[in-house]
């Protein structure tokens, strides 16, 4: 997660100042890069939770990152807009076969009754990666070191020895090596008692099928609860360096600012997973997305590196609590069986309004001179996803008595 999103998502703002000083490309266009991630990944995303669920993580993240590999290097050696934006959407496609999708999957089959925690671990070591790789990202892209073009082909390189190391240490699912999530082993002789039974094994889960999760309100909801509290993200990481740089900061204080706020997320990864278990999954959505919301409002009147820093603080806290809580409230909801089909149908409408966040945020700033009422409309849609989060209540898969039932 850390070589595959890192380099393409969190350091987007430090890439796009980079380009904008050797192209002079405008900030609309800067931030189409990320609509094109997002067209691949609403086109992508059925097949790459269909492909998950049919051949496995380990698989997925090999090819993967084979392709991000090659994608970063190409970016390297971009000469106008539309190389640009056919590097990015090469670089979300091995993205997305190798990263979000597969490892969701892969750790919503291993774990269960410590599910939200387990995301949670997983999405802090992520962090701490991010934490050590954008402050040195944003050293090496300065002309006087390495430069963008040969940073970014490094990174390709690394993608690419990397590749086969990380898939053989993968494994797919418990079920492959005689387990059950959360590490209980099957009880060879079922308990002749039901108050008999093993209190290691996990409780059984209700799964739902793909279509069955398609027909209730609370997929929709989930999906786009987790669409609108992401276009702010995706704006942030599209757009923060640019609008530190339009109020006199340099591009390492924007690296700065995306480490403190990566940092405090890594903790609150914890922190969320903590939550999620103790109180109503959907409530603790809302709280996070909207400390999250809180944040970017104090972006927008930031006139000092600490306001910058509070805003890091805020942001982070919200992101990283948020984080494994999406996730996690699809497999308590739908369970595991279908899960990566079911994530995977969940980003289309999740990307089809990620689509305009980072364009319409650099459109509103180039007319308007400003970030300001830009980030305030995200700050509203942040806040209806954090609506729909309230309102997707758990469903009830329909049985074969309950719909043949008389009444």
């Amino acid at each position: 997660m850390v070589i595959s999103t890192v380099p393409l998502f969190h350091a987007m703002s430090l890439w796009a100042v980079a380009l904008d000083r050797e192209f002079g490309w405008n900030r609309t266009q800067l931030g189409l890069a990320l609509t094109f991630t997002r067209v691949e990944g609403g086109l992508m995303g059925p097949l790459e939770g269909y492909l998950t669920d049919k051949v496995g993580t380990r698989r997925m993240v090999l090819i993967g990152l084979l392709i991000l590999g090659g994608a970063f290097i190409f970016f390297g050696q971009i000469q106008n807009l539309w190389m640009f934006y056919t590097a990015y959407i090469l670089m979300a496609l091995g993205q997305g076969l190798g990263s979000w999708i597969p490892i969701m999957t892969l750790l919503t089959r291993w774990f269960q009754k410590g599910r939200s925690m387990a995301l949670g671990w997983a999405n802090m070591s992520s962090r701490g990666g991010a934490l050590l790789l954008i402050p040195m990202i944003g050293w090496a892209i300065e002309p006087d070191h390495l430069g963008w073009r040969l940073t970014a082909t490094i990174l390709g390189i690394v993608m690419i020895g990397v590749a086969i190391p990380i898939s053989l240490a993968i494994r797919n699912q418990p079920e492959d090596y005689g387990l059950l999530p959360d590490g209980a082993k099957p009880d060879p002789e079922p308990a002749p008692l039901a108050n008999e039974a093993s209190n290691a094994l996990p409780i059984a889960e209700e799964d739902f099928t793909a279509s069955e999760a398609l027909r209730t309100p609370a997929f929709w909801l989930i999906a786009f609860g987790h669409g609108f509290t992401s276009m702010v993200i995706l704006a942030i990481m599209a757009h923060l360096g640019l609008l530190m740089v339009d109020k006199g900061y340099e591009l390492q204080d924007a690296a700065f600012v995306v480490s403190v706020y990566t940092a405090v997320a890594m903790g609150f990864q914890l922190v969320g997973g903590y939550v999620g278990g103790k109180i109503p999954i959907r409530l603790a959505l809302a709280f996070f997305t909207s400390m999250q919301a809180l944040g970017v409002v104090v972006l927008v009147f930031a006139d000092a590196k600490s306001t910058f820093y509070l805003f890091a603080v805020l942001f982070g806290a919200g992101f990283g609590g948020r984080n494994p809580l999406t996730v996690a409230i699809r497999g308590d909801y739908f369970g595991s069986a279908s899960f990566g089909k079911i994530l995977g149908f969940s980003t289309v409408p999740m990307n089809l309004l990620l689509l305009i966040a980072a364009p319409l945020v650099g459109w509103m700033r180039d007319v308007q001179g400003d970030y300001t009422q830009a980030f305030m409309v995200m700050v509203a849609t942040n806040m209806i996803g954090a609506t729909c989060f309230i309102l997707a209540k758990k469903p009830m898969k329909k049985t074969a008595s309950m719909s043949t039932a008389v009444y």
